[in-house]
């Protein structure tokens, strides 16, 4: 199935335009592919200025965002994967969505990791001591016993 990512930007981009207000999105720059001016990163992020006035060529596509934008009035190329999107919000109301990490990219991340763990080195184990515990019981730590129900509190007034 296709990742509904794009899809969820498209629609909340038209909302945010329609409604007169300034889409913004926030974008992972460290992420691969991303290509904004390294100056205006901050933090590993940068927010993105996507209204219509703001930028031009503005490409929504299913996999990658682009359009040409001026930071510090010099205008860039700026290309953005729709994974690395992080956020999509109204500058002026910050209503908008964090969107939800892509269950595929959560997949192959966690393939990748599972696979550089398996290819470094094997699992260590020890042995667990077969003693049991002082009091003789292993169940751990018992639930405080309950103190007898008190009568009611509330009284009628009339």
């Amino acid at each position: 199935m296709t990742s509904h990512r794009p899809y969820l930007l498209r629609a909340l981009y038209e909302w945010i335009a329609d409604n007169g207000m300034t889409p913004h999105l926030l974008v992972d720059a460290t992420r691969p592919s991303v290509q904004v001016p390294a100056h205006a990163v901050k933090d590993g992020k940068i927010v993105l200025n996507v209204a219509a006035r703001a930028v031009s060529h503005l490409e929504m596509g299913n996999d990658f965002i682009r359009f040409s934008a001026r930071f510090g009035g010099v205008s860039h190329p700026v290309s953005v994967p729709v994974g690395a999107v992080l956020a999509i919000y109204a500058r002026e109301t910050g209503q908008g969505m964090a969107l939800p990490e892509d269950v595929n990219m959560e997949e192959a991340a966690l393939d990748e990791e599972q696979e550089e763990a398996e290819s470094t080195s094997p699992p260590v184990l020890s042995a667990v001591p077969n003693d049991p515990a002082p009091d003789g019981d292993d169940d751990g730590p018992q639930p405080p016993t309950p103190s007898p129900r008190r009568g009611g509190h509330l009284r009628i007034v009339k």
